[in-house]
């Protein structure tokens, strides 16, 4: 993917510097979390890298523009970005847990079939959607019933 945004920015007349490198690393290693710029500044730090903050939101919006990551708001005013397989051509929607704030990424055949009959009952041709789903996860679920 590295090279894949060397080619991008390179043909975009745009610098390839160490810091959006180091950035999109974040990304890629962060095993499907879904990360705010805060949680991105907490990691460069903990790796000993200092980029500002400023420069971190920059670079986060850069790689949206270029298609690398995915701008995500789940109704808490903070927005999160994930990775874009850029082989994916279906939508995925997310599990968010109203309490601890844990997020789930789901696809599901049903969902599947719900855009399919939305599309035909309108005649719109769904090209892509966001569908969240709120609710408790599993370990909150046990903490709450004291179980």
């Amino acid at each position: 993917m590295y090279e894949e945004l060397r080619s991008e920015l390179k043909k975009r007349k745009r610098r390839i510097t160490a810091q959006r490198e180091m950035i999109l690393k974040i990304f890629l290693e962060s095993k499907g979390r879904h990360l705010g710029v805060e949680e991105v500044c907490r990691e460069l730090l903990d790796r000993n890298i200092r980029i500002s903050k400023a420069t971190v939101y920059r670079a986060v919006e850069l790689l949206v523009d270029l298609g690398f990551l995915r701008r995500l708001n789940f109704g808490d005013g903070i927005y999160r970005y994930e990775i874009v397989d850029r082989s994916e051509v279906e939508s995925h929607q997310h599990v968010i847990c109203r309490v601890c704030g844990k997020i789930k990424e789901i696809n599901s055949e049903m969902v599947k079939k719900i855009v399919s009959e939305i599309s035909e009952k309108t005649g719109y041709i769904i090209e892509n959607h966001d569908l969240k789903f709120y609710g408790l996860c599993p370990d909150c679920k046990r903490r709450l019933s004291g179980g």
